[in-house]
């Protein structure tokens, strides 16, 4: 079976919307764009360069798809660009968007179901879902989701689209895997792992 890696950039009160540039994403009235822009570093650009060293295919909602596509196929010689633009696009949309960057196919129907069909095909790599939270929060419901590689940046902005919105499923989930940036940005690998233990001291 594929592995189902949800991978994201993250404010300290878990706002995933537009993290690399003002226009990235408004919706909302967002006008916190570009928010990771001031704790990037060679050191974050190393990891991420070894996170794309390995074979994946990517899982997006229609937003992130044209906002990845109206950008990485016009920069495909800048860090990430040949493996993004490489990659197998599996886009899960109620509607029917212009899926130009190919290789792109729409995954038409119930997109949790969808997925669980693409994740039982043990011919594939790894799927990685980026940014596209409408999307990741619907696998989370499922319990689609193997692994977590969350980006935690240092500041809070109070508003904006989260990862973890209200409606979230309780889960407990184990840290496999953590490192700390200069600019004390936290990665942290987590997987799934049951239920949530409650207790009392």
């Amino acid at each position: 079976m594929r592995k189902l890696i949800v991978t994201t950039f993250l404010t300290l009160d878990g706002v995933m919307q537009a993290p690399g540039g003002p226009d990235e994403d408004t919706s909302g009235g967002f006008a916190h764009g570009g928010w990771l822009v001031n704790d990037w570093g060679d050191e974050l650009a190393e990891l991420k360069s070894e996170e794309f060293n390995r074979p994946f295919d990517l899982l997006l909602g229609r937003r992130t798809y044209e906002i990845f596509s109206s950008y990485w196929p016009h920069h495909a010689e800048e860090a990430y660009g040949k493996p993004l633009n490489d990659a197998t696009k599996y886009v899960a949309s109620r509607s029917r968007p212009a899926l130009d960057w190919t290789p792109s196919f729409l995954l038409e129907g119930d997109a949790a179901e969808g997925v669980a069909a693409l994740k039982e095909n043990d011919d594939g790599p790894e799927l990685w879902v980026h940014g596209s939270g409408n999307l990741a929060q619907t696998l989370i419901r499922h319990g689609l989701v193997d692994e977590y590689r969350l980006w935690v940046f240092p500041l809070v902005l109070g508003e904006g689209k989260r990862l973890f919105a209200d409606g979230t499923i309780p889960a407990a989930l184990r840290l496999v895997d953590s490192k700390v940036s200069a600019t004390g940005v936290f990665v942290g690998t987590y997987e799934p792992a049951g239920e949530v233990v409650t207790g009392s001291f």
